[in-house]
């Protein structure tokens, strides 16, 4: 058995249309299948050639907050994956406009965004680093202050001016 990647995530949020316009406006995803009634709504990432990669399904305004973490076990985030460090930019940008964004960290390894949805459920927006240049960060659990503008500077000399 040989898994290559994690396909789709499905969420149980409040109400599913809001969920989704929220990854369109912030993200690119865009609509696959809808329920007529918006009790389900399946997404695909914008440059994915995947099916869909996130399926909302609604549950109702009187659902609670998720307690994961917290008092329950449960899922901490999704991690989204952009191409490179200047499209990690430009989410920012999007997900600071939006008032979802709660974080950044550089990880070594790979760059990160962490922001919430309209449920105040987390995800993560990343950049992960070409494997030549992680050299021993590869094997170390890092959390640094990211500087988005500073890591294109340091990958385009690094990548030859190329895009980082």
């Amino acid at each position: 058995m040989g898994i290559t990647r994690m396909n789709h995530a499905v969420l149980y949020v409040r109400d599913a249309r809001r969920t989704a316009d929220f990854y369109q406006r912030v993200l690119g995803f865009k609509v696959i299948i809808e329920s007529p009634a918006g009790q389900y709504m399946f997404l695909r990432a914008p440059d994915s050639d995947n099916h869909h990669d996130l399926a909302l399904f609604t549950i109702g305004s009187a659902a609670g907050d998720s307690a994961a973490g917290q008092r329950t076990v449960g899922l901490y985030h999704i991690a989204w994956e952009v191409p490179t460090l200047e499209e990690l930019a430009a989410v920012e940008e999007r997900l600071t406009r939006e008032g979802a964004l709660i974080g950044a960290s550089d990880h070594g390894a790979n760059k990160s965004l962490y922001a919430k949805d309209p449920d105040g459920l987390e995800f993560e927006v990343m950049w992960l680093v070409p494997a030549e240049f992680w050299g021993d960060e590869e094997h170390e659990a890092i959390v640094r202050p990211l500087d988005i503008a500073g890591e294109r500077r340091r990958f385009a000399a690094l990548m030859g001016g190329g895009r980082s």
